[in-house]
């Protein structure tokens, strides 16, 4: 890596193990309970490409022994080399190689059947996607053209309303992939969400049932 493209990476965390186990508990918060809405801030300088939760996220979570994909947007910018020189981490070509996948807007996102989910000897060996989305909102009303998800499952009590900052044909075509997600378990992926400084965690668990705009 030469001098320039060093200088042109940003700082990490101004307190490695301090932030890593803040952000850390914080993922752990969102995996334990689907669709609550978690907050995540951190001190890293981020790259410019993709929301800062998501870059803290994997700031905290990838190390050298993990392979990783990025959409397009990532892939060609700094966030590339800022994830390599903080982590280690090795970058895939193709999401079915990689544990863990970040997502910069889900137009450049593959079908979640693309992704590796594991085996029935050895669930653990799938994906955790990434998801940058815009914001997060839990409000029920159908006067708004944002999707709207009702989530249930373990860690759900009774069920609960997501609206993730997708459109309608965003949000249903996401339901309807996880629902095939849903079906494979003990296999599948895991997916966080992440707004600006916001995180959402669906284990495969979790069923996620559209909400049809009246």
């Amino acid at each position: 890596m030469s001098p320039e493209e060093l200088r042109a990476i940003g700082a990490g965390f101004s307190n490695e193990s301090q932030a890593s186990q803040r952000v850390f508990r914080a993922s752990l918060q969102a995996l334990s309970h689907p669709g609550r809405v978690v907050l995540l801030e951190h001190d890293a300088d981020t790259p410019q490409a993709g929301n800062a939760a998501s870059a803290g996220l994997l700031l905290a979570l990838l190390d050298a022994d993990c392979t990783v994909w990025l959409s397009p947007t990532l892939a060609c910018s700094n966030a590339a080399p800022w994830l390599r020189f903080h982590t280690g981490c090795r970058l895939v070509e193709q999401p079915g190689q990689a544990q863990f996948a970040w997502i910069a807007d889900i137009n450049e996102m593959p079908p979640l059947a693309q992704f590796a989910a594991g085996s029935d000897a050895y669930p653990e060996q799938s994906t955790t996607c990434v998801l940058d989305v815009p914001h997060f909102t839990q409000d029920a009303s159908s006067n708004t053209d944002s999707a709207a998800w009702r989530l249930s499952g373990p860690g759900i009590q009774s069920s609960i309303v997501l609206r993730p900052g997708l459109n309608q044909a965003q949000g249903a075509d996401l339901a309807a992939q996880w629902a095939d997600n849903h079906a494979s378990f003990p296999c599948g992926i895991d997916l966080l969400l992440a707004a600006p400084d916001q995180i959402v965690g669906l284990t495969r668990t979790s069923r996620i049932e559209f909400v049809a705009k009246d």
